[in-house]
């Protein structure tokens, strides 16, 4: 007995980049969950806010600058990262190979912001109910920065190995980028709940 396929799909791509890949939904399921803890997060600093009678407590406010600094670099690594996503769905691997080495570059660079950010707040995580939620927002997006620029180096290393010119690889590339604009959208209420709200 015979079997007739119902279609035949043999002449697709194995890979599809952007909404045709399977990974790129997961990435965006990825980001809404994490998206969703941070704003609870928010939701916690301004609760706790709004019923203490002074905020901060026990604390003056968080030094602007290394934040400011932070901040700046965030923002300023969103066109290299817009430009090696579109050089990824060109496929153009020279390209792409400059663009992940810059985009490892600028992932670190706010790691190097934040160790002079978690001193600047001027208080611990356990003296109190400010210092914890203000140790955990920072640990939370702290540990989004390390988790792409671990992806990031890693898709640099295979972006140089015999595995690069692969369409799977752009595709990871180009969700890699969407995972850092996702970084950097998530950084900016939590930069002015951290450090304009005590100002306020």
């Amino acid at each position: 007995m015979t079997t007739r396929p119902a279609l035949d799909v043999s002449h697709l791509p194995l890979h599809g980049l952007g909404t045709a890949s399977l990974s790129w939904w997961g990435t965006l399921a990825f980001m809404l969950i994490e998206g969703s803890g941070f704003a609870l997060g928010i939701a916690v600093y301004l609760y706790l806010a709004s019923v203490a009678q002074h905020w901060p407590t026990d604390a003056p406010p968080p030094d602007l600058l290394p934040g400011t600094v932070l901040t700046a670099i965030l923002i300023a690594s969103v066109i290299p990262n817009i430009i090696v996503s579109r050089w990824a769905r060109q496929k153009s691997l020279a390209r792409v190979r400059v663009g992940m080495v810059v985009m490892s570059v600028a992932g670190l660079l706010p790691l190097v912001a934040r160790v002079f950010e978690f001193p600047a707040t001027h208080v611990r995580w356990d003296t109190n109910a400010y210092g914890s939620i203000v140790w955990v927002l920072l640990g939370l997006h702290t540990t989004h920065i390390i988790t792409d620029v671990v992806d990031t180096l890693v898709l640099t290393a295979l972006m140089f190995s015999r595995h690069a010119d692969n369409a799977r690889r752009y595709g990871d590339v180009q969700d890699n980028a969407m995972y850092w604009n996702f970084v950097v959208i998530t950084w900016l209420p939590l930069y002015l709940c951290l450090y304009w709200v005590p100002r306020l």
